[in-house]
């Protein structure tokens, strides 16, 4: 009878030895993965609050759009002045052509090269100030011939906690980005 005993308690080791290892990364990329979900909820919140403040700030000047830069850098849990960058755009619906930028506005940490709407004013990097907006977008604006569209972006670089998440980059993302409409 004790040797059946100390027969369990060597086999309940050995279990424990091929299960713990398997748990340790189930629980760590849980870890990571939280952290990437609740990110990327406040850069979509923070791009949200950005457009937002950028249509009541009285226009396309570049003081009102640095405002709304300056306060989505301000209002954050995540450490955007470091990882992050913030893009201000407005951006207007002409009675004929393309959507242009009338105006636009980086953080000064940006290390991107350019929006995914567009650049403004016209430089090496961008030939034009034509505008690339969703279709849901250009409805409304092709609606409302002159109307202003402010749009914020914000790109945030995602670093792992865990040394899991550094080994699943296929499935964590490096770079979190969030855009908003307004």
């Amino acid at each position: 009878m004790r040797r059946f005993k100390r027969d369990q308690r060597a086999q309940a080791l050995i279990e424990i030895a091929f299960l713990l290892p398997m748990l340790t990364v189930l629980v760590l990329g849980t870890v990571d993965y939280s952290r990437a979900t609740y990110d990327e909820e406040v850069i979509t919140n923070l791009a949200g609050e950005g457009s937002s403040l950028a249509s009541r700030s009285g226009g396309a000047t570049t003081a009102s759009l640095s405002n709304a830069v300056t306060a989505v850098l301000a209002d954050t849990d995540i450490d955007l002045a470091d990882l992050g960058c913030v893009v201000v755009s407005a951006v207007t619906s002409p009675s004929s052509g393309s959507y242009q930028l009338t105006g636009q506005v980086y953080s000064s940490t940006c290390n991107i090269g350019s929006s995914y709407v567009g650049c403004y004013p016209t430089s090496s990097k961008c030939a034009s100030t034509a505008a690339t907006l969703p279709a849901g977008v250009q409805s409304v604006l092709t609606a409302n011939s002159g109307q202003v569209v402010y749009v914020t972006e914000v790109f945030y670089k995602f670093n792992s906690a865990t040394a899991v998440g550094k080994l699943v980059t296929s499935v964590l993302p490096s770079q979190l980005y969030a855009v908003a409409y307004y």
